[in-house]
């Protein structure tokens, strides 16, 4: 029950989420960078909120989160592809960083790009980094861009299983209040949140914000477990569970493509050893060219 995504719904009420299990899919990830803790720790949590707000596209297509900011951590990117593709990468100083995600990125926004594809228009929406975690700057993405009440936690976590080497681990559990059919947002939250709905929706936030790091991490915890524990008094539907994996969208010949857009000159000037070499920036994997093989206009 590992790398799997998992939707659920409280009982006939209109709260909505996803549970996210991460194991040898952020490991990867992770591990490919080689990144301080403090920056390993950011990018987990990004892959596990992009994995969660990505598995609710009706279309195939792509979730591409970053989060930019003046801090040591200059870039956070992690994108979700239809059907369970996961990469991430981040942009950070080198030395001694600070834990939290408030110091490591300081001011600046979060960007949430929404791509339906080459003959479709991409939509975007952009909000300041606020809170002290990366689950508050997401709580507050949804209430500003689109006015979903939400609650969000996210852990990340080294884990050791007897007689196996330690490896990355990510979790994540995500509430929203999702109007019934019919309903509409014109009204306000106020007024979509009173009556049963609002005892409703309080209810399972506050549920949900009992939920403890290692349950989250656990691997002897399943989703559905986690999920029986925080609402068995007012029943739980689970929906059946989406396989994840770490997969990078980088191949040569995209690669080629851009090389194409460079001139003789420059190309010449990223000859090393007697060959190009082009490092993707998420998966790591290093691709070399010839001079001679290398397209230039």
């Amino acid at each position: 029950m590992d790398d799997v995504i998992v939707p659920f719904q409280i009982d006939e009420t209109a709260v909505r989420g996803r549970i996210v299990r991460l194991s040898g899919a952020v490991d990867e990830i992770l591990s490919a960078h080689g990144y301080a803790d403090p920056v390993s720790a950011l990018l987990g949590e990004a892959v596990a909120l992009t994995a969660m707000m990505g598995a609710s596209l009706k279309f195939d297509g792509k979730l591409i989160f970053q989060a930019q900011g003046d801090g040591p951590v200059s870039m956070v990117v992690a994108d979700y592809s239809t059907g369970g593709a996961l990469r991430g990468t981040a942009k950070a100083e080198a030395g001694e960083l600070p834990r939290s995600m408030k110091d490591l990125l300081g001011k600046g926004a979060i960007v949430m790009t929404i791509d339906q594809g080459p003959d479709m228009d991409r939509y975007q929406g952009v909000t300041p980094i606020e809170g002290e975690t990366l689950a508050d700057a997401a709580v507050a993405y949804f209430m500003q861009s689109e006015q979903i009440p939400t609650i969000v936690k996210l852990a990340v976590g080294r884990i050791q299983a007897p007689g196996e080497e330690e490896r990355w681990r990510a979790g994540g559990l995500m509430a929203q209040f999702v109007p019934r059919e019919g309903g509409s947002r014109e009204r306000g939250e106020a007024a979509l949140l009173s009556g049963a709905d609002g005892e409703s929706w309080e209810r399972a936030r506050a549920f949900i914000e009992t939920t403890q790091d290692d349950e989250l991490l656990d691997p002897s915890i399943s989703a559905e477990t986690l999920l029986y524990r925080l609402f068995h008094e007012d029943g739980v539907r689970v929906f059946e569970p989406s396989p994840l994996r770490a997969e990078c969208s980088c191949n040569r010949d995209k690669i080629e493509a851009v090389l194409s857009r460079y001139s003789e000159e420059d190309l010449r000037d990223m000859v090393e050893g007697g060959v190009i070499t082009v490092t993707c920036e998420f998966c790591r994997k290093a691709y070399t060219f010839t001079p001679e093989g290398a397209p230039a206009q």
